[in-house]
């Protein structure tokens, strides 16, 4: 059985801290399923970096990380992957910004990570390449003379071609994409841009799933802990409105806390009976347009705050810093509305872990944005756009007043095409049609 070879920007190494987000989930569940190489970049940096990857080996995967220069990191991370891709993609071109030197440094980071993965190679591995800092890799892998096949995940949305050619170099980037067997996109949106681009390569539409049954499980035994039974005790009662999303600009925090404000002007008979918490880690906070988010964000929840907190009430608790995993699980089963309503989004997992962690005899309704992946499997979720505040604030109030057989039927509803496609079935369907695209 040929081995599996995964690369991505960063590396989850057991003894360092977890990356947080789907991709370095998805990778660890197909590297645990498999076995196999995980090559990437172990986030560290350094004035002279090895000229070989550090190798690591947990049970049946071995962990190759290398190190980057502080110069790589400022022009191909912070620069061309951070404030030129990540935008451009996501259909925020007003904070879209373009470097030659970033491009130069995010073409030569691909080089190094194929020059360093090469000697790493077996003739018969599979190499499964993830998301839109390594785009190039194929190109430079192939030029080094590697013929086993090579597929391609993007995690994020793929703009159509109008917004791709606000890029000076698309048409390379474009033509980077065509040295892959099959580039995988979480939706067929997402396909049909991509194909507006270029109608010869091989697609196809993989939606990323969870772990279902883990989740649950997660959930119900987070309720036991002391973190959750603190934070339900804090409710004093009332009910728990909650959004977890990275500190990102894409994720429409900003507008979703106008929404809500919105939401407490038009309906004074929920004030002081609904508290929305905000979970929002640092991410990417040496990178201004971050910094610039944060302070926005931290003025909105102090207007929110000074204008319609009580002397036993705050409307808005905002919290910048992360919790394990178990315990997001049983604040998400805690809440009776999972705000999720980023601008624009490829997938949303969290989105689909409200869904599973609630408790099926008296399930949270989900609100939704009609911009995120995940709008496309949980057609049972109050589905919004995210720029209309009063849609948003509409669908708070839709929400909560939701009766319960609505809430079970629509929770019933989503959790079946969660199991249909499961973190599991993402990870074997890609791989199986990469299998037949080289074949092909």
């Amino acid at each position: 059985m040929s081995r599996l070879v995964c690369v991505s920007n960063r590396i989850t190494v057991p003894r360092r801290a977890a990356a947080p987000g789907g991709l370095a989930v998805g990778v660890l569940a197909a590297m645990r399923d498999t076995g196999g190489l995980w090559f990437g970049w172990s986030g560290e940096l350094e004035a002279n970096p090895p000229p070989t990857p550090e190798i690591v080996t947990r049970g049946e995967i071995t962990y190759a990380t290398i190190s980057l220069t502080q110069a790589d990191y400022d022009r191909y991370y912070r620069g061309f992957c951070n404030t030129t891709l990540w935008p451009l993609f996501h259909y925020l071109t007003d904070r879209f910004r373009y470097d030659h030197e970033w491009h130069l440094g995010y073409r030569a980071v691909n080089r190094r990570f194929a020059e360093q993965l090469l000697p790493l190679l077996r003739p018969d591995d599979r190499i499964w390449v993830h998301d839109y800092h390594l785009i190039p890799l194929a190109r430079e892998l192939r030029s080094l003379g590697v013929t086993q096949p090579i597929g391609f995940f993007l995690h994020i949305p793929f703009p159509h071609l109008e917004v791709l050619r606000l890029l000076p170099p698309y048409a390379e980037l474009v033509r980077d994409l065509e040295h892959y067997d099959l580039v995988g996109l979480q939706t067929e949106a997402d396909e049909q841009s991509l194909r507006s681009s270029a109608a010869r390569i091989t697609t196809g539409a993989f939606p990323i799933g969870i772990d279902v049954d883990a989740v649950i499980a997660e959930a119900a035994a987070a309720m036991r802990t002391e973190p959750v039974r603190r934070m339900i005790t804090g409710l004093i009662g009332r009910p728990l409105m909650i959004g977890v999303d990275r500190l990102d600009y894409s994720k429409g925090l900003v507008e979703r806390f106008s929404a809500y404000q919105r939401f407490l002007e038009r309906h004074a008979g929920r004030r002081g009976r609904l508290i929305y918490l905000q979970i929002a880690p640092l991410s990417r906070d040496d990178i201004q347009a971050y910094a610039e988010i944060r302070a926005a964000l931290e003025q909105a929840t102090g207007r929110t705050n000074g204008r319609f907190a009580d002397t036993d009430w705050t409307p808005l608790r905002y919290l910048n810093r992360n919790f394990p995993h178990g315990t997001l699980m049983g604040f998400l089963r805690a809440a009776q509305v999972g705000l999720v309503t980023p601008l624009r989004d490829g997938m949303n997992l969290v989105a689909k872990e409200f869904v599973a962690a609630q408790d099926p005899a008296d399930p949270g309704a989900l609100i939704l944005s009609s911009l995120a992946g995940a709008a496309r499997e949980l057609d049972g979720a109050v589905i919004v756009n995210p720029y209309d505040l009063r849609s948003v604030s509409q669908a708070i109030e839709a929400a909560l007043a939701m009766p319960l057989d609505e809430r079970q039927a629509r929770h019933t509803a989503m959790l079946a095409a969660l199991r249909s496609r499961d973190l599991r079935a993402w990870h074997t369907g890609f791989l199986a049609a990469l299998s037949a695209a080289a074949r092909r």
